[in-house]
């Protein structure tokens, strides 16, 4: 008796991730929610740098590299701010025009 351990349908498409998009809002919304996944991964390694060359700074003394780093870690919080913010706004625009233009339709 054979065992199978996995089966997979691999079809005509050449990659399940590629699709088509009805229309240019759909491609839009696709764009916007990965946006926000690379911001904020962006600005999680932007504070995890920051803070790492802040403890460097302050472990070896050194008033330029912690004020550098001082520089990294409030650029990352304003732009996790931004995109919060924008992220906000999305959602009020939604709420006011009913389209929830984080999650389309499927058409």
């Amino acid at each position: 008796m054979e065992r199978v351990f996995a089966a997979f349908d691999i079809g005509t498409q050449a990659s399940p991730s590629f699709r088509t998009f009805s229309n240019f809002g759909d491609l839009v919304s696709v764009i916007v929610k990965n946006a926000y996944v690379l911001a904020g991964v962006l600005s999680f390694l932007l504070l995890v740098f920051g803070a790492f060359g802040f403890i460097m700074g302050a472990g070896g003394g050194d008033s330029k590299k912690m004020e550098e780093a001082k520089q990294t870690l409030t650029w990352a919080v304003v732009g996790l701010l931004l995109v919060i913010g924008s992220y906000w706004i999305i959602l009020i625009l939604s709420k006011i025009t009913g389209y929830n233009i984080l999650s389309p339709p499927a058409s």
